[in-house]
């Protein structure tokens, strides 16, 4: 798919890349992406994933392209089309919002009420070289719409384990949507998020793309892939008896 100048990958880059496939077929790829690697365009000189696909390379140049992006610590089921036809069906299924996508998070203590829908437009503001999103009134300069749901699966007295459900695509939309309910995600330095969860360090977002369901490109019926927690974040989940 892209034809430009290839990254240069090692055989560990290579290995690790294919260690994180979860899914392929003639269509598509998908892949646990692990926290602390940026999807694509990251400002810090290391490969991206987007870098990483030319593991996956054709003889022709063509290689995957990336259908939508993580955040650098978000882990989870991140998907990239293998063909043109495939990424430009998935890119309207997108826009159409066909894609459903569930995250799993902590934070220091169930959500009251323990589930609900945030509807607070977002805008994004920039500090310095840093992009933050944060909450404004509908009619605000640059304001874009965003939903999300949210719903407590489990809750002790350390925190909670809860899943969330964007609606939209904002960039950090989880994050803020329930920082401005009181409940940002832990490890989240940027929105305010808890360093410390059951008496543990929480050295990165908690913050994890657990289940993706989508409409295939060959046929439309509907495919679900999950990814599961990386073993930091059900460290902390465990610990806190969740």
């Amino acid at each position: 798919m892209k034809t430009r100048q290839p990254a240069s990958l090692n055989e560990e880059d290579i290995a690790a890349v294919r260690s994180w496939v979860i899914h392929e077929d003639a269509h598509i790829i998908a892949f646990n992406k692990p926290s602390g690697l940026s999807s694509q365009g990251g400002r810090i000189q290391a490969h991206t994933l987007d870098d990483l696909l030319w593991a996956f390379a054709r003889s022709n140049g063509k290689r995957p392209e990336l259908v939508h992006r993580l955040d650098r610590d978000t882990s989870g089921v991140i998907l990239a089309a293998k063909t043109k036809p495939a990424a430009g069906f998935l890119g309207k299924a997108m826009q159409m919002r066909r894609f459903q996508k569930t995250y799993l998070a902590l934070v220091s203590a169930a959500p009251e009420p323990k589930s609900g829908r945030i509807t607070a437009a977002l805008r994004r503001e920039e500090i310095g070289r840093e992009s933050y999103m944060r909450v404004v009134e509908f009619d605000a300069p640059g304001a874009q719409g965003a939903v999300s749901g949210y719903r407590t699966l489990a809750a002790s007295e350390d925190g909670a384990l809860v899943e969330l459900s964007p609606e939209t695509g904002r960039m950090h939309q989880l994050r803020v949507h329930m920082a401005s309910i009181g409940r940002p995600l832990v490890g989240d330095v940027r929105y305010g998020g808890a360093l410390t969860f059951a008496g543990r360090g929480a050295a990165r977002l908690m913050l994890h793309a657990a289940k993706l369901s989508f409409p295939h490109p060959e046929g439309g019926e509907r495919v679900t892939l999950e990814a599961p927690l990386p073993e930091d974040f059900m460290g902390l989940k465990t610990a806190a008896g969740l």
